[in-house]
């Protein structure tokens, strides 16, 4: 069976909250998802104004956003807005990725490194919302324990959270003693470069 060079060839970008600098790049990665992923990605149509108004809120907005780059490309990139109207701490999120890095493990990566920004920012609940054809991104919410719903027209996934280890643990036990261990506590580390390996 044959594949295109962007199905085997390795990925050779990193993961990395995207700094304010980076709002072309961001903006410019949301312009080039083909038709179908963005409708994934925004639950129905998005012309490229839309689009640019989004990302340019998103940064006004203090939007944590995390990007898959390579080179000068933002080519993936997960987002974490806060629902303040919600009392208990709750993120919304979502997700993108361009076409030909699809299928490639990089949603669950961006996945789990969303899931660690939001922990230790303190969020006990994460919400996902979907149309109900978006099969990857349902599958991508069931893998990280969401529990689904349909509302309206969507499908709704919650993800609980559990809090973040404390800041004074015993000595050996903290967060940075065991992400040298590669251990469970790794997702409790504050926001900093985590490189892709595939």
């Amino acid at each position: 069976m044959h594949g295109n060079a962007s199905q085997i060839a390795p990925l050779t970008g990193h993961i990395r909250q995207l700094r304010p600098s980076d709002l072309p790049r961001f903006r410019d990665h949301l312009l080039r998802l083909d038709t179908e992923s963005r409708r994934d990605r925004f639950n129905g149509f998005a012309d490229d104004a839309f689009i640019t108004g989004y990302a340019e809120r998103c940064f006004a907005l203090g939007t944590t956003v995390i990007g898959y780059v390579e080179g000068d490309k933002v080519l993936g990139a997960a987002e974490l807005h806060e629902r303040p109207e919600i009392a208990e701490p709750t993120g919304e999120i979502a997700f993108s990725v361009e076409r030909e890095l699809q299928h490639r493990s990089l949603g669950g990566r961006l996945f789990e490194r969303l899931i660690a920004n939001a922990r230790w920012l303190g969020y006990t609940r994460l919400l996902v919302t979907t149309h109900p054809q978006n099969e990857a991104m349902k599958a991508l919410a069931r893998k990280f324990n969401a529990a689904l719903s349909f509302q309206a027209g969507e499908t709704v996934g919650v993800i609980e959270l559990d809090p973040p280890a404390p800041a004074f643990a015993k000595v050996g036990t903290g967060p940075f003693v065991a992400a040298r261990r590669g251990g469970p506590g790794l997702a409790a580390l504050p926001p900093t470069v985590a490189f892709l390996h595939s």
